[in-house]
Order: C-alpha cells, then sequence, then structure tokens
C-alpha cells in the first residue's frame, strides 16, 4: 500500500514554506500605513470610473457592429439574453472553431459529391471498366 501524504500532490500546488520567516513589503517613505489618503481615493475611483466607461463603449460598439451583421434594425440594437462579457470573449476567442468546422463539412459534402460521381460512372453507366 501507497505511503499517504498530507495535502496536494498536483503540479504547480505548492505548500507555503513553514520555516521561512514572513516578507514584508517595504512601504515607501512618507506614506502613511493606515492607506490611501483622500486625494489618492478620489483619483481611484476617477480612473475607475473611466476604465468602466470605455469598456461600456466598447461593448456597446461589438455589440452594434455584430447586430449590423445580422441585419438587425438599428433602433433595436440590445444585449442577447445571456450574452455576458465571458460569452462574448468565448464567442470572438472560439471564432475559429466554427470556421474550422465549416471547412470540414465542406470538404466532406466534396468527398460525397465525388464518391457519388464515381459510383454512377463505374457501376450504372460502366463508363469506367474496374
Amino acid at each position: 500500500m501507497a505511503k499517504r501524504n498530507r495535502g496536494s500532490n498536483r503540479p504547480g500546488q505548492r505548500h507555503p514554506d513553514r520555516h521561512a520567516p514572513a516578507r514584508q513589503q517595504p512601504r515607501p517613505a512618507g506614506r502613511p500605513a493606515q492607506g490611501l489618503s483622500d486625494a489618492e481615493e478620489a483619483r481611484a475611483a476617477e480612473l475607475e470610473s473611466q476604465i468602466v466607461a470605455q469598456e461600456r463603449a466598447a461593448q456597446a460598439n461589438l455589440g452594434r457592429s455584430r447586430d449590423r451583421s445580422r441585419g438587425a434594425e438599428p433602433d433595436r440594437i440590445g444585449r442577447a439574453r445571456g450574452q455576458s462579457p465571458l460569452a462574448i470573449r468565448a464567442a470572438e476567442e472560439y471564432g475559429y472553431v466554427t470556421r474550422d468546422v465549416r471547412r470540414i463539412i465542406r470538404v466532406a459534402a466534396l468527398m460525397a459529391a465525388t464518391l457519388g460521381v464515381m459510383f454512377v460512372l463505374i457501376d450504372v453507366l460502366h463508363v469506367i471498366k474496374v
């Protein structure tokens, strides 16, 4: 029977070193230990609102271009149910899968058509003697 180990032995899963002292990050000189000042918090809130506005604009542009490509009317632009940012990113990321499946279907149809022509020429019309 194998010896049992505590914890996980999966790759990438390491236990913290229990014998090493905890490292503290050095604090910049002149900075209070309590946190951010009011001016820093206001600046952070301003930056966050700008980032959120940019993300919303990008999402809106993406939705408009998608609806235009589908032939939707401009006044009926809206996010479809279940179209979260994760679903949108996944649809963009895995677009190559759709192209590959279409290419596979096209090649299979071409092979089936060739097989059908060969069947007609060989077995039905006896044009090609095998």
